[in-house]
């Protein structure tokens, strides 16, 4: 009787995401014990109401679906589930458009759910088997629950399609593999157990393909560009902590992926596409997408209906409504205009956590339980945030950056075909993504990588400073470098992840994590992350706290809506952004490199996904009572920003050849980008002046009201406001800078640096400035500062004889002049009065910081040549020195 049990589960999952099925073929095939279907059609309004994702499903089928069950083995063998090309078109959902039909046709949809409900929740009861007296409830249940927690996925052919204005971004994954394991990560039938509250899965990706082309007007694709990632393999594990076996969601879920080689490759045409999804990806976050257009509006309990929306895995009654709050309900001061705010990204994807995990309500029916007791249970339950850590990892990351050419075929009838040339390459090694979120209340982003570095490849513009025949090493190619090499600095970037065999998951124990601002700023310091990294260390942290300071709000704080509550909680975002000691070197191929880089990534501009809203002020509604006003002098929400560089080092070396002619214009917006070609050969400049500037520490630290329209509104409609809230209405930014010191050198032959000449000696600087944001609102006010800007200078000293300023002349004039180096402007003779001199510094700057004990150890050793001087005195005193 088992098959009354598993068979209504499987047909319920299969039946709600596929069109047109006859549950009784269906069934009499899964009592056989398999059962293939071809040809499917997904239904995309199931995927789009249950993902809720930004996108609208254009199409989506299945080639082929395959279930196996093992009846006789269902405790000991996993049911598999096998799809046979599955393909899926997807593209950006058309925002207010689409919320306003969706407003339209409410009652509609509405309608629509309740007769779903109606037509799933009887099928169910018809399909589920009377108790048998021979099967306890328990060990059904227990049975059922290791049936789902071994399910076996094999994805053969995964395509996924974006198309957006002439965009088209293609997924094709030859093969995905989700499967249980055990402790040591190998395929395992397993269960959860009083003992072990814990689930482990792992799906292997194999083969994943990435591609990015542009289509014309009519849709199709003329020239189809190099792959953006060609068949990449990954791994990604799965870890699930429950709290006891009746847990139905995960208290602790942590997916990790590794990645140990991976290799993209950019063209000139791929480059804007590539930045307009990244941007897609910041739209989604600060959830600007379905923002307002000019001369549209909305309607915002409609569109808070349709956003904020509920957290559920399964279409019946027992649904769980969590409303998410506004950007800004932490002050009640904002609240009425904060609830037109779109929801943001983190919302989106913290709705779709439960999905993935949580068992279906809908199998209580099939035990034959009592589903009033059951959402009666549910309901006096505490709702819990379970936490959330989300992992990316990568051994080595390479990026290559290329040139695209139209070239003929010899036939004049033959289509022209593509071709690239590389000219940049990037590579990181130990590159780490983390994400750690409970709730809304708390989020915290880490990106950090060990060592990276970027070389110059073949040619650029016809330059052919670097093709093969040039026998230039690779030193040279090489101009930016910043970090450790992975071998040195070890797995650090893997640190407590799923893949660290010192990991607490890994050694039977539950992982602790850090939940609140105070405790996390104190652990995780630049110090801290630049050791564990080297090259860059990047922490993102927002949270959502109580007025008293004492941890991260609940969401059951924001479910309530009471107004009264509203203004207990206060927000904080920080970014803190650390360098590791760099080295960056810009002579001609590295200048042209970047250059023509931002003005490729600058020919295509497409619309913004969102625009401002009309400036449209109500004098009534900004006016606020003292007690509002006293409310945010308490406390207003503020994005704070640090960068910090530490041991940088700046060479700008003489221009070897200048093409700057073509390349500014277009960047600058005056002229379209041509594929201007040089004809003059390369001829490499040996020995190579050069500005080299050393800084020991740069901080730049940025702060911006996180609300500012808001604030702005308010505050300019006081007639005497405060200077704290004034202090709040300016965007400001402090840069420090330690050490900063230039000086000349140049490169010989064999690709070394001789001593440098100083031309400016250390000193520190600092500098403040502020912006009043948003200035149309304060046109009543002339005497509030629309800038201001103090500057700290305690000494600066700049020195340079003659020939020193010569040589600095001439790679000033190598940049702004036209055309390749003329070899009179640097002659040997200049060369060597600027040089020469070293020596003698060098020597006068040891004898004055000698010490008495030194001086006498000196005269001790040179007293026999003293006696005796050889021929060449020069020689031996510059040896002692």
């Amino acid at each position: 009787m088992l098959e009354s049990y598993v068979t209504p589960i499987l047909m319920s999952y299969v039946n709600r995401y596929i069109k047109n099925l006859k549950p009784s073929d269906l069934q009499l095939s899964l009592w056989g014990g398999d059962v293939v279907l071809s040809k499917l059609e997904l239904k995309l309004d199931v995927l789009e109401q249950e993902l809720k994702l930004p996108f609208t499903f254009l199409s989506g089928h299945i080639h082929e679906l395959r279930i196996h069950v093992p009846w006789t083995k269902l405790g000991s063998e996993p049911v598999v589930i096998t799809i046979n090309t599955m393909e899926c078109i997807l593209k950006l959902k058309d925002g207010i458009q689409d919320d306003h039909e969706s407003c339209g046709s409410n009652s509609t949809n509405h309608s629509t759910t309740e007769n779903t409900k109606s037509s799933v929740k009887p099928r169910r009861i018809q399909q589920a088997a009377p108790t048998d007296p021979d099967l306890p409830p328990g060990y059904v249940q227990s049975l059922i629950r290791r049936v789902v927690n071994n399910v076996n996925i094999v994805i053969n052919n995964l395509i996924l399609k974006y198309v957006e204005d002439d965009i088209v971004l293609s997924v094709n994954i030859t093969s995905a593999d989700c499967y249980t394991v055990g402790e040591l990560w190998d395929r395992a039938f397993m269960d959860i157990s009083a003992t072990d509250l814990v689930l482990r899965k792992v799906i292997n990706f194999s083969d994943c393909t990435v591609c990015l082309d542009k289509r014309n007007a009519s849709g199709k694709i003329e020239f189809y560009q190099d792959p953006l990632l060609y068949k990449c393999s990954f791994r990604t594990r799965l870890h699930f902590t429950y709290d006891n076996l009746n847990s139905k969601m995960p208290s602790v879920i942590k997916i990790h992926t590794l990645v140990e080689s991976l290799k993209l490759s950019i063209t000139d045409q791929q480059l804007p596409m590539f930045i307009r999804i990244m941007q897609l990806g910041i739209a989604l976050y600060y959830g600007e997408i379905g923002n307002f257009k000019d001369g549209e509006t909305d309607d915002s309990t409609c569109y808070n209906k349709d956003m904020l929306g509920n957290i559920t895995g399964t279409e019946d009654e027992t649904r769980i409504d969590m409303q998410y709050p506004a950007q800004y309900k932490g002050q009640e001061l904002y609240s009425q205009q904060e609830d037109e705010q779109p929801q943001g990204w983190v919302s989106w994807a913290w709705s779709f956590v439960p999905a993935i995990v949580s068992y279906d309500d809908g199998e209580e029916d099939y035990l034959g339980n009592d589903s009033t007791s059951t959402t009666h249970q549910q309901k006096t339950q505490t709702l819990k945030d379970p936490i959330v850590s989300i992992g990316f990892y990568c051994t080595k990351a390479t990026v290559t950056f290329k040139l695209t050419e139209m070239q003929a075929e010899s036939s004049y009838y033959s289509p022209q075909k593509v071709k690239s040339k590389e000219v940049l390459c990037w590579e990181q090694e130990g590159t780490t993504v983390e994400a750690l979120m409970m709730g809304e209340p708390f989020f915290d982003c880490q990106i950090g990588f060990v060592g990276c570095r970027a070389m110059c490849l073949k040619g650029i513009m016809g330059v052919k400073d670097f093709e093969e025949n040039m026998n230039r090493t690779e030193t040279e190619a090489c101009f930016f470098i910043c970090g450790e090499n992975l071998s040195v600095k070890g797995l650090t970037y893997l640190t407590n992840s799923l893949f660290d065999y010192r990991s607490p998951e890994n050694n039977g124990t539950r992982a602790e994590f850090i939940l609140d601002a105070a405790n996390h700023k104190e652990t995780y310091t630049e110090i801290a992350g630049m050791q564990r990294f080297g090259a860059f260390y990047m922490d993102y942290l927002y949270t959502m706290e109580n007025a008293s300071g004492k941890g991260s709000a609940n969401q059951q704080d924001f479910s309530s809506g009471k107004s009264e509550d509203l203004g207990t909680v206060q927000e904080k975002s920080t970014k803190s952004l650390v360098v590791g000691p760099l080295d960056f070197r810009l002579d001609s191929s590295a200048v042209h490199r970047i250059l023509k880089m931002i003005a490729c990534a600058l020919e295509h501009e497409y619309e913004p996904y969102s625009r401002l809203k009309p400036d449209i002020k109500d004098e009534n509604e900004t006016m606020r009572n003292p007690e509002e006003v006293a409310s945010l002098e308490e406390y207003i929400p503020t994005r704070h920003t640090s960068v910090t560089l530490l041991k940088c080092t700046c060479t700008i070396f003489m221009a070897e050849f200048n093409l700057l002619d073509h390349l500014l214009p277009v960047i600058m917006g005056e002229k379209n980008s041509s594929n201007f070609m040089n004809t003059t050969n390369f001829q490499s400049v040996r020995p190579l002046p050069s500005i080299q500037i050393l800084v020991d520490k740069i901080n730049l630290e940025h702060s911006v009201p996180m609300y500012a329209e808001q604030l702005v509104h308010v505050v300019s409609s006081l007639t005497q406001p405060s200077d704290n809230l004034l202090h709040y209405c300016y965007a400001h930014c402090y840069l420090k800078i330690f050490g900063f010191q230039a000086g000349l050198t140049s490169l010989d032959c064999r690709g070394s640096y001789c001593l440098p000449v100083p031309i400016i000696p250390s000193f520190s600087t600092a500098l403040y400035g502020k912006l009043l944001k948003l200035p149309t609102c304060w046109t009543k006010r002339s005497q509030i500062a629309i800038t201001e800007g103090i500057f700290e200078l305690p000494n600066l000293t700049i020195q340079a004889t003659r020939a020193q300023t010569l040589l600095l002349q001439a790679i000033y004039q190598s940049w702004s002049h036209i055309g390749n180096v003329s070899s009179s402007a640097v002659n040997e003779a200049l060369m060597n009065e600027v040089f020469q001199t070293i020596d003698c510094r060098r020597f006068l700057r040891l004898l004055l910081n000698f010490r008495p004990w030194m001086w006498y150890s000196l005269l001790t050793v040179t007293r026999p040549f003293l006696k005796n001087p050889p021929a060449d005195r020069q020689c031996y005193l510059f040896f002692f020195f």
